[in-house]
């Protein structure tokens, strides 16, 4: 095993769009992911972190995960509102709408996965992770990430038929 090694803030930054992606793919919206990872960030760089034979990418991963569980376990504790109005239907500027209309429904069915089936598709084909990074950030099995792995596209993909 490695010895310990400070996480460095600058290296920690170039993995933002990924773990944005996994932010949106947790979250309902790409606000809520926005305000995800920027926690998970002030939470992250707030003090020095050592990184004991991991790599930054699963380190920030987990780190993401927790803040996400911190932050529904508060919700639940909060009492429950009613949302004025859905997402907005816009889409960001030179971005094309027909693409804009299908990653939404990929992120929706996504978001509509069993959360160890999900886990393991954002672990892999949103962060990146290869399968043995996916289990170390997971804490499971190697096995296990590719069962749920396969599990999960194949509901993403059915739901993505449904919806044609």
């Amino acid at each position: 095993m490695r010895a310990p090694r400070r996480l460095d803030p600058d290296r920690a930054v170039e993995h933002l769009p990924r773990l944005y992606r996994a932010g949106r793919a947790w979250t309902r919206s790409r606000e809520e992911a926005e305000d995800l990872v920027q926690d998970t960030y002030a939470r992250v760089l707030a003090r020095p972190r050592f990184l004991r034979g991991e790599d930054e990418l699963g380190y920030l991963l987990r780190a993401l995960r927790n803040t996400l569980v911190s932050r529904r376990r508060a919700e639940s504790r909060r009492p429950q509102t009613t949302p004025l109005a859905d997402e907005p239907t816009g889409v960001r500027s030179g971005g094309d709408p027909a693409e804009a209309v299908e990653s939404r429904q990929v992120y929706a069915a996504i978001h509509e996965l069993p959360e160890e089936f999900r886990d393991a598709l954002v672990a892999v084909d949103i962060v990146g992770l290869s399968y043995g990074e996916a289990a170390r950030a997971l804490g499971v099995p190697e096995g296990t990430v590719t069962s749920r792995l396969a599990r999960a596209r194949d509901r993403v993909a059915a739901r993505l038929d449904g919806d044609q």
